[in-house]
């Protein structure tokens, strides 16, 4: 009877180190990529769908970060951008984070509180825009699902012109307001 057993139970085959690793360029968006055009953004309530490809007509800047009110974004990232002397030179700048309507309502009020800079703080409750640009990683360790790469994306009558993404999802360095916007 336990050795009918032990045969039915399937053992794991063993796999490779190489199984782990592949040697193909990251997919995520590229120069000359179109945004896409999905209606899954949300600004300020779930009502209020925005849809980035429709929105962005010339000039324009999406900022993308792992989590509204995490340190980085708050103090650095983010605080970089509304603050920027060539803010204005930007054209429209969108500020995406893989949270719901009223947390990034919440937090462009705290970062923003006169709305002066112009910039908008879009939710991506589903993860779905974040997705599309192949920008979601994995981070279920510190918040729980999966969230976007810190990254941002100059972009023109709806194309990439550049895309600044953080090689280790996280960090601050590539996607800088100085880096991006001179």
């Amino acid at each position: 009877m336990f050795a009918a057993r032990r045969l039915a139970t399937r053992i794991p085959a063993a796999r490779s180190q190489a199984a782990f690793f592949h040697n193909t360029a990251p997919a995520f968006v590229q120069k000359g990529d179109a945004i896409p055009d999905l209606e899954v953004l949300t600004e300020n309530s779930p009502g209020n769908k925005v849809n980035l490809a429709k929105e962005v007509k010339g000039k324009g800047v999406i900022v993308g970060v792992p989590a509204a009110f995490s340190p980085a974004c708050s103090s650095t990232h983010v605080p970089g951008y509304i603050n920027h002397p060539k803010l204005n030179e930007a054209g429209q700048v969108f500020v995406v984070s893989v949270n719901d309507p009223f947390v990034t309502k919440a937090w462009g009020s705290l970062l923003d509180p006169s709305g002066k800079s112009g910039v908008r703080f879009l939710g991506d409750p589903s993860g779905k825009f974040t997705e599309a640009l192949d920008l979601s990683f994995d981070s279920t360790s510190i918040f729980g699902n999966y969230r976007s790469k810190r990254y941002a994306l100059v972009v023109e009558d709806g194309k990439v012109k550049d895309a600044f993404v953080e090689p280790d999802n996280a960090g601050v360095n590539v996607s800088t307001a100085e880096k991006v916007l001179g």
